[in-house]
């Protein structure tokens, strides 16, 4: 009687990828399956009468794209526009929207097991957007749930400004 090859009977290891970016001294990550293409900061057009995060938008190839500025929306300070600012175009539930960011840094992996709870006290943020906190070695990121962000009522005002 040929013999069968033992079956893999321990459950795959469940990995998820996210994109690592920072926010002033904090570092935070987002689904790169959300994530449709990442640009440099480049001057956008105002809208009159948005909130002061909504910086603008531009048009990318056709498509007009509201430009969010994370740091106003966090109440991180002051933002400024350098060679490392950063623009992740993101696509979210078949809507386009661009968020400003300090810095991109990598693509990183993570475990379930390397995801831990969030605190109840973490920084500016409201903790219904975040995922968790992803721990690799000594460096901690910030998981946020960007399409829970992206799609709250605060966000809505942004697809209302631009119909």
């Amino acid at each position: 009687m040929p013999s069968t090859p033992e079956r893999d009977t321990a459950p795959p290891v469940h990995r998820l990828e996210f994109l690592a970016f920072t926010l002033g001294k904090e570092e935070y990550g987002i689904d790169i399956q959300k994530v449709q293409e990442l640009r440099g900061y480049e001057a956008v057009t105002a809208i009159a009468h948005a909130p002061e995060f909504i910086k603008g938008v531009v048009n990318l190839r056709g498509v007009i794209v509201p430009i969010i500025d994370m740091r106003i929306k966090f109440g991180l300070g002051t933002p400024t526009y350098d060679q490392f600012t950063v623009v992740i175009i993101l696509n979210i539930g078949g809507h386009v929207v661009g968020m400003v960011v300090d810095s991109v840094s990598d693509v990183t992996t993570l475990k379930a097991e390397q995801i831990k709870p969030a605190p109840d006290m973490v920084s500016s943020l409201n903790t219904d957007h975040l995922i968790g906190l992803g721990v690799v070695d000594e460096r901690m990121l910030i998981l946020m749930d960007i399409e829970r962000l992206m799609s709250s009522a605060e966000m809505g005002m942004v697809q209302k400004l631009l119909t």
